[in-house]
């Protein structure tokens, strides 16, 4: 791992996110790169390679306040969600991404007679475990929390009929594209409910936040949060399916199935790139 790759930066980024809790966003840029065993100067080229902004500005959208800030600010309520196309396929505001769910039948079967390929990818947050199947990206996981082994079996339990093939080489150009913004295409392999749930996460644009209550509201079961906040950590394709935007209602972060540094530091990479 060199100081050129994303693992290397999101490395750097979670030990600064510690930092930055432990004595708050008043510290300064000597001071944090101090912490980091960095010079000033390095440490602010390794933010900027990751993120295009300063680690001084950067700060501010690591502080624990920012999500209520986003909250506030650029919240999404998905009242419009079905002009966007919540039920087939289209373009999602900046990335272009198209999906297909698995009908309920074949979803019934677990997966059987599905054939899935994975590999083990650098990105912006880590180490990215990716699952495909020729119509698309259909799992996305992260292991520094829980293990890459956990990580596997979590993926693979959740279709355990389908035969799993390792197979990064014909993967590269579809993971290169999902991480670089380009056109991808998304195999959502879920209940119908489950579905729903992702969908309505599709709509939200990023560098925006919505609420679990908006959310039930979207897929027209308002009072059902608890049943789409399952549905929502159930997400098999993390980062493209944005569930790391659904926060509670009072700008908390709430859950995040890859541990909430990773959602934090989603959260701030995208406002950064969208200048709030």
């Amino acid at each position: 791992m060199t100081d050129q790759s994303p693992a290397y930066h999101y490395m750097v980024m979670t030990r600064a996110l510690e930092a930055i809790d432990a004595d708050g966003p008043a510290l300064t840029l000597e001071e944090l790169a101090a912490k980091m065993r960095m010079s000033p100067a390095h440490f602010q080229r390794i933010f900027s390679q990751w993120v295009g902004v300063s680690p001084k500005r950067y700060q501010q959208y690591l502080a624990l306040g920012h999500a209520r800030r986003l909250l506030a600010e650029r919240h999404t309520t998905l009242a419009a969600s079905h002009e966007v196309g919540l039920s087939g396929s289209g373009r999602l505001h900046d990335l272009f991404l198209t999906w297909e769910a698995m009908s309920p039948g074949d979803y019934a079967r677990g997966g059987a007679g599905l054939s899935i390929r994975w590999g083990w990818f650098e990105s912006p947050f880590g180490p990215a475990l990716v699952m495909a199947t020729d119509r698309g990206i259909c799992g996305m996981g992260f292991a520094d929390e829980m293990g890459a082994e956990a990580a596997m079996e979590d993926l693979t339990g959740r279709w355990p009929k389908a035969e799993f093939v390792e197979d990064p080489v014909a993967m590269r150009a579809e993971v290169d594209a999902a991480f670089g913004g380009k056109a991808t295409g998304l195999h959502l392999i879920g209940a119908p409910f489950q579905i729903k749930v992702w969908e309505a996460l599709l709509a939200i644009p990023t560098g925006h936040v919505t609420t679990y209550a908006d959310i039930a509201g979207a897929i027209g079961h308002p009072a059902a949060h608890r049943a789409v906040g399952t549905g929502v950590g159930r997400n098999p394709i993390s980062f493209l399916i944005p569930c790391h935007r659904a926060l509670r209602r009072d700008g908390g972060l709430g859950g995040y199935h890859w541990g909430l540094p990773r959602k934090r530091a989603m959260l701030a990479w995208e406002a950064a790139r969208t200048a709030l």
